[in-house]
């Protein structure tokens, strides 16, 4: 005899069914998230490879001479600063968007093949096409980021896309395209001279005309992600019920891949690779937060930025009077967090 079931109840009821209590203490952890963000953006510009004075910080915000440390202040450490703080929201949302996406937590952007694709365009217009500037690579890896993205959700399905199948074309496309990178790097000793900074990783050479060509093109994929919150927590629950609960499946797929493209691809582009920030932070959100993707999505896009920064001022202080560039900083502290997540016997689950 069939006797039915009641229906799971979808994460966006529950989450409206959570006492009022429970939302005002997220919602205020969330304020004291954008609080440490502000200390952390004022560590970065106060503190670095070159002492300043505080008044000669001071001096370079309000009172712009085009002289000695103003310089320094507000046109070096200012825009890496700003440019930090987006690329870092970027890498969050995306890394948050993959994991709900993939059902995966322990997914980071690069599953898809943006990084690679980013990194094969760059060493294309290098190589072959003479390109030498920061705003032209910017544009070439933003390009080679989409084209993949389009490419690996062809490769898994399209329209019958599944995480798995998503997964597995990410990987296949990685692994073809840091081939072709790779060599083309062996062949050609001046593309490797000019890359070589770019593919570790690095803030150091923000610029406000790199922030105004990635700011757009970051903030359409924030809005987009934000966008497909509700859709996301369904998706958490399986595809099954996500189409009884009235999510468009295919639709949130290719709107949530758009999405890691313009915020990863971007990213990328602005700073090379950076590994590990979309992974971590949106792990450890969720296991703060819950599943409800309507807080994950704020709380990455304001804690990510933190560690970017973090890592960056810290790179700045350990090995003065020179640095160490974000991304050798981020992997050396994500490395040992990553495999200690996946050794633990209770993994968060979404």
């Amino acid at each position: 005899m069939l006797v039915d079931s009641p229906p799971k109840q979808s994460a966006d009821s529950s989450a409206a069914a959570e006492p009022r209590g429970r939302r005002a203490v997220r919602a205020a952890g969330l304020l004291a998230s954008v609080g440490v963000l502000l200390l952390i953006c004022a560590a970065s510009i106060v503190v670095g490879a070159k002492p300043v004075p505080l008044d000669d910080v001071w001096h370079g915000l309000f009172h712009y001479s085009g002289t000695g440390n103003d310089v320094l202040i507000r046109d070096l450490r200012v825009p890496r600063t700003v440019l930090g703080v987006i690329v870092g929201a970027a890498l969050g949302l995306s890394g948050a968007v993959m994991q709900a996406l993939t059902r995966n937590p322990l997914a980071e952007p690069g599953l898809l093949g943006v990084n690679a694709g980013a990194s094969a365009a760059v060493v294309t217009a290098i190589s072959f096409l003479g390109v030498t500037s920061l705003t032209g690579y910017v544009w070439f890896a933003f390009l080679g980021a989409a084209v993949v993205s389009v490419v690996v959700y062809v490769l898994g399905g399209s329209r019958s896309a599944t995480p798995v199948r998503l997964a597995l074309a990410g990987t296949a496309a990685t692994a073809a395209l840091y081939g072709y990178v790779n060599a083309v790097q062996l062949l050609d000793s001046a593309a490797l001279d000019r890359l070589r900074f770019w593919t570790v990783g690095s803030l150091a050479n923000a610029d406000m005309t790199t922030v105004r060509s990635v700011a757009p093109f970051v903030a359409v994929g924030v809005v987009l992600a934000l966008l497909i919150a509700r859709p996301l927590n369904a998706m958490e629950m399986g595809d099954d019920t996500a189409r009884a609960l009235g999510a468009h499946l295919n639709r949130t797929r290719a709107a949530g891949m758009v999405a890691v493209t313009l915020l990863c691809g971007a990213a990328t582009a602005a700073c090379g690779p950076i590994v590990f920030v979309g992974l971590m932070v949106p792990y450890l959100v969720r296991a703060l937060t819950g599943p409800d993707m309507r807080w994950i999505l704020p709380y990455a896009a304001v804690l990510a930025p933190v560690l970017l920064l973090g890592s960056d001022v810290l790179g700045r202080v350990v090995a003065r009077p020179s640095e160490l560039q974000v991304g050798i900083v981020t992997a050396l502290v994500g490395g040992p967090v990553f495999i200690h997540l996946v050794r633990r016997k209770r993994m968060a689950q979404l």
